[in-house]
């Protein structure tokens, strides 16, 4: 797997929005963020654009990410939110210009379909990390995660075990990202082959029940059959039901795997949340599940 270079200060990190539209205010937070850590920061004016809810039409958002793609100068893409679109354009992109100069992608949510996309097709790493739009609620700890990695510095990150898991410790290649989108990626040339791998899970705003719809449709197209492990990351702002499902999304999830022979873990912090810290796609982790803590050593 390759791993794009580690940034230097003084390195070019462009700002792209593949989905949701953005306005300049929005991003001013961030983008004096990044520049205090000591890079440029760099966009185009069709950042701002606007189509419905998107940033620009199809065409528009493929052209702009196409050009920083195409651009070796650039050492990073930030994506400036999530929302939805990246799977409306990514068949769009031409990934040559990636490839022969691979630079780190960052975001998450929406944004899973490039870690999943690239980590499947071209053996590249990318970065599932907070976004510039949500720097400001994001904790000191997610947005030193974030540069850390990017630095090219490994680091360590353990929490407090769930009530369900199950114990292990084993070595293997992390895949995943949203699991919405992930569902939606099914049959696709995106989706991740999960053979073997530890996949990572986390979700928003989502019915109980549609929560248990797509976890039943991973495991009968037999997802799960070998995987090597899971982890689980925020599950927020969960929404049920007049007739209450019965079970919260960890739950659900513990159903879909609890006979599987693969460690399993909840409550990652990683996702939708405050303290959003990064993990890199497409890497060798260590994944130690033990009785009372989960560590994760990338």
């Amino acid at each position: 797997m390759i791993s794009p270079p580690p940034l230097k200060k003084g390195d070019k990190i462009a700002i792209a929005a593949p989905a949701r539209k953005i306005s300049l205010k929005e991003l001013a937070y961030g983008i004096q963020l990044i520049e205090n850590q000591g890079y440029q920061v760099v966009y185009h004016d069709s950042l701002f654009a606007e189509f419905n809810q998107f940033a620009g039409d199809d065409e528009l958002r493929a052209k702009s990410l196409q050009q920083w793609f195409d651009d070796p100068s650039i050492k990073a893409i930030f994506f400036a939110r999530g929302g939805y679109g990246s799977v409306r354009i990514i068949d769009l992109l031409d990934f040559t210009g990636f490839v022969a100069h691979p630079k780190w992608l960052v975001g998450y949510s929406d944004m899973t379909v490039f870690h999943s996309h690239v980590v499947e097709l071209f053996n590249i790493q990318t970065l599932h990390a907070p976004m510039p739009f949500g720097f400001e609620n994001n904790t000191p700890g997610a947005i030193q995660s974030l540069f850390t990695t990017l630095s090219g510095n490994s680091q360590s990150l353990s929490w407090l075990n769930h009530a369900r898991s199950q114990k292990g410790n084993i070595k293997a290649t992390l895949v995943g990202g949203n699991l919405s989108v992930l569902y939606s990626l099914i049959g696709s040339q995106s989706f991740p082959d999960l053979d073997g791998k530890i996949l990572f899970i986390e979700d928003l705003d989502e019915y109980l029940y549609h929560i248990d719809r797509m976890m039943m449709a991973l495991k009968r197209a037999g997802k799960f059959d070998y995987l090597a492990g899971l982890i689980v990351g925020g599950m927020s702002d969960m929404r049920d039901n007049a007739i209450p499902f019965g079970k919260t999304a960890e739950e659900i999830i513990w159903d879909a795997v609890k006979d599987c022979d693969f460690p399993v873990t909840f409550g990652c912090p990683v996702g939708h949340i405050p303290d959003n810290r990064s993990l890199v796609m497409g890497k060798e982790i260590e994944l130690l599940i033990e009785d009372d803590e989960t560590t994760i050593q990338q």
